[in-house]
């Protein structure tokens, strides 16, 4: 069982190329959970304000099969399998006059932000209809890069106003467009393969290093980690670039 929302896609939403930015995609899937959670009495401003409790995107592993562009209908389809634990699980799929052309499995964990501790699945009262998780075989793995492996800082970024949400944080939304503002031109490419793995979030006013290094692999590949003023890691990542005439 899904929950699903229909979309126009806008000219704003693409890039130079006039292909859908990942973090509008991205933006189209958290949406969709968003009103998910408000149908279901769950709506995310009552949940944080009223209740103190906050959900944290902690990974997302998105493929996207086949490149977007404006104005064409899309429906986006969410759904969450079994949790446990910590995780809360959430599935997404995008699909284009029927044919999938995007998949997302997303793993987030609930804050108690008054104590700041993390709230376990069997003590939260809001419930979901269950589905089949998706087959990890067609998604990108988790990025786990490791401290062994260094990546050289190619730029800086500030957390300003835009990028924040209400935690005063950097949107998890953002770092897409983060960090395709790092790679080579993408001229005739699009991004196949997006996973990050959220460790810290990033405040307001910090000053961001991205750490980038090319990777081995079929398709045209990178390694992101960024780290904040403290230099602790707030993010690792891996981008794949496809032809668009693949």
């Amino acid at each position: 069982m899904y929950y699903a929302k229909t979309y126009t896609t806008k000219w704003h939403d693409t890039d130079a190329c006039g292909i859908l930015r990942p973090s509008r995609l991205l933006e189209y899937m958290q949406e969709t959970a968003n009103l998910q959670c408000r149908d279901y009495g769950m709506d995310l401003n009552a949940l944080f304000y009223h209740r103190g409790l906050g959900f944290l995107l902690s990974r997302s592993q998105v493929r996207i099969y086949a490149p977007l562009r404006a104005y064409e209908d899309i429906e986006v389809r969410t759904w969450c399998p079994t949790s446990r634990a910590l995780s809360f699980l959430r599935n997404f799929q995008v699909l284009r006059g029927g044919e999938v052309v995007a998949e997302a499995l997303t793993t987030w964990a609930l804050m108690d932000v008054k104590n700041q501790t993390l709230v376990k699945v069997k003590d939260f009262d809001g419930t979901f209809p269950d589905g089949e998780p998706l087959d990890e075989s067609t998604l990108p793995k988790k990025v786990r890069i490791g401290t062994s492996v260094e990546l050289p800082c190619v730029g800086h970024r500030k957390i300003v106003y835009s990028d924040l949400d209400f935690n005063h944080h950097m949107n998890n939304t953002k770092y897409a467009d983060m960090l395709c503002d790092f790679l080579p031109a993408m001229e005739g490419k699009y991004v196949g393969v997006l996973s990050m793995s959220y460790l810290r979030e990033a405040a307001f006013g910090d000053d961001i290093c991205i750490g980038c290094l090319p990777a081995l692999g079929e398709f045209e590949r990178y390694l992101f980690r960024t780290t904040n003023p403290q230099g602790q890691v707030c993010l690792e990542a891996e981008v794949e670039l496809r032809p668009l005439n693949a």
